[in-house]
């Protein structure tokens, strides 16, 4: 039954299929009919003697067989791809990256990064997820995490890629009538908080290692930076935000620094992955180039 399939296509048919959640998802992925997709799995099934995925209407759920042949075909795809870089005479990196990103980074720091990247590297296609909370790894098949701090996952490599400058921003209408000028003016004024970093509570730092803790009066507390960052420019309440993020707005007035001379705390950028005998030549120069991104932009 599985003469006519290539070995590795039966186990990247079984990958993109896990990954999606579906054959007919994981077949319009591959460029396949869905019956062929779904041919190239029970030859799988067939050639291993296991049944890989529990079937039902709605869902495909992984078997204990299936979970153990899942991370033996991602090692194998992985370690053919590898070969193939290191054993190609024209020195090109390809191939493919999958790409898990925080939002706000993802969407603008980073996939400039991306772009760029591939601009010199044709060759290389990318998957790009933006995701700010935590992921399963294994299970979504990435190549690269890209997160604000280190994942809770020891199995993975971690490299911290550069720290992002934080700032208190907010139009200068909001700040009219404020009461002083240090940092402690902002506990009277509205804030659009952040809450899976500070929330209300903004500590603050000088240049000379002074420290002080905003209690900000939330009026909007989210899970989105761009959000908060929409709610600072819109004069309704002051926002913490990367610097990179809001250089724009700074040098046209359209926001402010509410706290001249003082920073919120720097927040650690890392890349996540697995760790492996030798890294694809795509994937090792991706994260030197983001790197030097993430490097310039801190």
């Amino acid at each position: 039954m599985s003469g006519s399939f290539d070995r590795l296509s039966l186990l990247a048919t079984f990958v993109r299929i896990v990954e999606r959640g579906s054959i007919s998802a994981a077949a319009r992925d591959l460029g396949l009919s869905q019956a062929s997709a779904s041919r190239q799995l029970q030859a799988l099934e067939a050639r291993l003697d296991a049944v890989l995925l529990e079937r039902t209407t709605h869902s495909l759920t992984l078997t204990e067989a299936g979970a153990s042949c899942l991370a033996d075909a991602r090692a194998l795809l992985d370690g053919w791809s590898t070969l193939e870089e290191q054993h190609t005479d024209d020195g090109a990196v390809r191939g493919a990256l999958k790409v898990v990103a925080p939002v706000a980074l993802g969407q603008g720091l980073l996939a400039e990064a991306a772009f760029s990247f591939q601009a010199g590297h044709p060759e290389v296609r990318f998957t790009w997820l933006l995701e700010d909370g935590d992921i399963r790894f294994a299970e979504i098949g990435c190549d690269l995490w890209i997160r604000i701090g280190a994942p809770k996952d020891d199995t993975l490599v971690v490299r911290e890629l550069g720290r992002v400058e934080r700032l208190v921003v907010a139009a200068p209408e909001l700040l009219n009538g404020a009461r002083g000028r240090g940092p402690e003016r902002l506990s009277d004024l509205p804030c659009a908080a952040l809450e899976q970093f500070e929330g209300v509570e903004i500590p603050l730092t000088d240049k000379k290692g002074r420290a002080c803790a905003i209690r900000a009066r939330a009026v909007l507390t989210t899970n989105n930076l761009f959000v908060a960052l929409a709610a600072a420019r819109a004069g309704r309440a002051f926002a913490v935000a990367p610097l990179w993020l809001v250089e724009a707005d700074l040098r046209s007035g359209r926001l402010i620094d509410a706290a001249p001379g003082w920073r919120a705390p720097t927040l650690p950028v890392v890349a996540a992955f697995r760790p492996a005998a030798q890294r694809p030549k795509r994937l090792a120069r991706f994260i030197e180039h983001i790197a030097q991104a993430v490097g310039a932009a801190a």
